[in-house]
Formats: C-alpha cells, sequence, structure tokens
C-alpha cells in the first residue's frame, strides 16, 4: 500500500487506526499455496488476527478456534461448521458440547481428559467426533507420546470418537528450518509405529511449522516467502504419507497490516528528542522487539494541515527544541506513546527528517496479533479503530473507536 494511500485513509478515518490489506492477504496466501501444492491443505489460526477470517475464508480451507470465544465469532460470521479445527489447552464440558452441537469439523485433545470430554459428549448426541491427538513438543501443550499411545490403544472403547491423526506444532518464528524437516521424519516414524503395533494407519497430520517473518532493520525483506519455499518439497513428502494440512496465523497475516498513528508532540530533554503519538504499547506488539530496542519498519506521513497548538510554540516560543539535528533536518527521536508509564516506548531511537507535529507514523508489518494482544485496558484509553482495504480498494471499517473504561468500571449497586 502506497503512502499516498495511507496518507487518504488516516485522513479520512483518523488515528489511532490499524487497516488491513485484504488485497495482500490474498495474495500471500495464495502464493503460499502454490508453492506447496495441492495435496497440502491450510488452516488460518484465527487467534492472529480475527478479523481477517473472512477474507481467509476465501483462501484457505479450514480455520483454527482455540477458544469459546473464538467460536462464538465463527458462529457470529456464519462460518461453516465443518471448516473449523477446534482446539485449544483447556477444554471444558460445555466447551466442547458447544463446538460440537455447532457442528466442529475436527476437535484437538490435549490431554487424556480431553479424549473423555470428547467421546463423552459425541456419546450424549449420538456421534462419533473426528479426533486429532496433540503430541507434546516441550511446552503445557499435547500430551506425551505415553499418553497418546494408550489413548490409541483404547480407541476400542471409545465408540463416540474416531482417533483420525496428530497435531503438532512447536511455537513461531523458526528460523532453523533443519529442525521442522526432521519433526516431519519423526512424525513419520510415529505414524509408522503405531501401524506396526496398534494395526491402525493414521489418516490426518495438522502441523504447526511456525515460519519466521521478519519485521525489524537489518532483517531480510527480500523474499518473505523464502521459508516455505525452503520447506516445501519435505511437506509434499509428507503429504505422500497423511493428509497434511499446515497451520499458521503469523506467516499469512503479518504483511497485510499497518498501524496509523499521529505525532502529538515534540520535545527533548536532556538530550533525548522523545516524539509522542495517540497510540503506545497497549496498541503496538512486536514480537522479539525487546522494549523498543529493534526498530520495525516506520513510514513517515507528512501532515497536510497546520497543527493549531503545535504551531504556535513558534510564536510563543520559537520553536521547541530538538537536538542533533543533522543539515537534512533528521533527528534521533525516541518513540513514546500515550499511556502514563515509563515502559511506553516503542522505538528507543529512530531517525526521522522533518518531522512536525500532526505527522503520521505508520507501522507495518503488523497484520498478525498486535490487534488483539495489546494490553488495551490499560489505562481506560480509546480502542483504535479497525479497518479493512479490500480487494476492490475501497476500505470498511470493522470496528469503530471503542472506549474501554467502562469495562475498568465496577458495576453501581
Amino acid at each position: 500500500m502506497t503512502t499516498d494511500n495511507l496518507k487518504e485513509i488516516a485522513s479520512k478515518y483518523g488515528t489511532p487506526a490499524f487497516l488491513f490489506d485484504e488485497k495482500a492477504l490474498k495474495d500471500r496466501a495464495r502464493a503460499i499455496k502454490e508453492i506447496v501444492g495441492d495435496s497440502v491443505s491450510l488452516c488460518f489460526s484465527i487467534k492472529a488476527n480475527p478479523f481477517l477470517i473472512p477474507a481467509m475464508l476465501d483462501v484457505t480451507e479450514k480455520l483454527e478456534v482455540c477458544s469459546p470465544g473464538e467460536l462464538d465469532i465463527c458462529k457470529k460470521l456464519s462460518v461453516e461448521p465443518g471448516r473449523i479445527v477446534y482446539s485449544g489447552v483447556n477444554k471444558t464440558e460445555v466447551d466442547v458440547r458447544d463446538a460440537a452441537e455447532y457442528g466442529a469439523g475436527i476437535y484437538t485433545a490435549e490431554s487424556l481428559k480431553h479424549v473423555v470430554l470428547l467421546q463423552n459428549e459425541g456419546k450424549r448426541l449420538g456421534k462419533i467426533l473426528p479426533v486429532l491427538l496433540r503430541l507434546n513438543a516441550g511446552s503445557q501443550f499435547g500430551m506425551s507420546k505415553s499418553d497418546l499411545l494408550k489413548a490409541i490403544e483404547k480407541r476400542a472403547d471409545l465408540s463416540n470418537i474416531e482417533i483420525v491423526g496428530i497435531h503438532y506444532f512447536v511455537g513461531t518464528q523458526r528460523k532453523k528450518l533443519e529442525q521442522q524437516k526432521k519433526e516431519l521424519l519423526m512424525l513419520k516414524d510415529l505414524y509408522n509405529e503405531i501401524e506396526s503395533t496398534y494395526g491402525v494407519r493414521l489418516k490426518k497430520l495438522e502441523y504447526g511449522p511456525g515460519l519466521p517473518v521478519p519485521y525489524f532493520e537489518n532483517e531480510d525483506f527480500s523474499d518473505t516467502l523464502a521459508p516455505v519455499k525452503e520447506l516445501s518439497e519435505a511437506l509434499k513428502e509428507t503429504a505422500t504419507w497423511c493428509e497434511l494440512t499446515i497451520e499458521m496465523g503469523r506467516f499469512f497475516t503479518s504483511e497485510c497490516g499497518y498501524y496509523l498513528t499521529k505525532v502529538m508532540d515534540i520535545k527533548s530533554n536532556e538530550s533525548t528528542n522523545y516524539c509522542i503519538i495517540d497510540g503506545g504499547m497497549n496498541h503496538v506488539t512486536y514480537l522479539g522487539q525487546v522494549m523498543g530496542m529493534k526498530i520495525p519498519v516506520i513510514k513517515k506521513i507528512d501532515r497536510d494541515t497546520a497543527d493549531g497548538a503545535g504551531d504556535q510554540i513558534d510564536s510563543f516560543f520559537g520553536g521547541a527544541d530538538v537536538t542533533g539535528i543533522s543539515e537534512d533536518g533528521s533527528a534521533d527521536y525516541a518513540l513514546c506513546g500515550s499511556l502514563c508509564t515509563t515502559a511506553d516506548v516503542l522505538v528507543r531511537q529512530i531517525k526521522l527528517q522533518d518531522l512536525k507535529i500532526g505527522d503520521i507514523l505508520a507501522f507495518c508489518d503488523i497484520g498478525a496479533y498486535s490487534v488483539t494482544e495489546g494490553i488495551y485496558l490499560f489505562l481506560s484509553r480509546t480502542m483504535p479503530r479497525i479497518l479493512l482495504a479490500k480487494e476492490d480498494g475501497s476500505v470498511v471499517m470493522a470496528r469503530d473507536f471503542t472506549e474501554s473504561s467502562g469495562l475498568n468500571c465496577q458495576n453501581k449497586n
């Protein structure tokens, strides 16, 4: 999306706002599909950005849903239930019942308790629920190999579930792709072991490769599809011995997102120039940013109109002090948000040219997670608008500015 596009949208809709480019999103998903081929299905982990569910339904086969709230979002959007993979580390009887009554297409079991819950709910409904056993990969998620094998051994007693495969996901931003290749070989061996020991051939594999995306200066943005290209042959080989689905969120969505925020104040204190914006760390999170030490891609967009109080600084005081200005008008700034905490520093030091109060800063590559995982209730600030740039060039508002103060106030008796 061009700087002119971003400027026009910020002017029309105001700031702070998230903007998600659906054309860029779909183009990327289609490119991924072309790389992995038709034998590999795509699943979108909606926790990465639930505002993109309708767009992703056009370009992926499945949605991973990990909570009752996410299931409720799918219901409100009339998502075809058969496309839902109902997951989550903490499932209750009510959660499983709700998903089963809606008709979710497949369910993950992260423990033997989950196996029992799914069996009981299937029996209550008179259904056979298809289940993926999640194999532990060194965290709180999934079950041990020994528990997984117990479930398979007892499958004859579990008449209302069908164990159809395994779910496996280690983590995100995994740059050493040899590890993913080894995992796929390990899973192949496990499927063969299960077949030889228990006489059952599992059909499906739901695999989260955790492919990395670049965010910060000095990272390689030359080909952000390179990780899936490198892994594609291993994925295609895996698809020869099972029905393979790869499950991703960040790798699909990060590039399509922008966060638009306005420069509200500029000042210099003890040799540090501070730029105060109308957003903050309650909205903006980049995995691995290390308290603002790393610099994400940020576009500076010059203002069109004067800023009243900001421009009066010149007439009243002869301008605000900015230290270390170069001949080209550039200087180093700390970008800080609107929260009353010293932690609200988005970037510790970034060089910006001719920065003025009223300019717009567009934080790029923020299409994954930041829109929902910020500390939005802190200090009761207004939550940002959510905008969707459609494939036809139009922009629609997915959510208006939303006040958070009501959620931070006790109910009156």
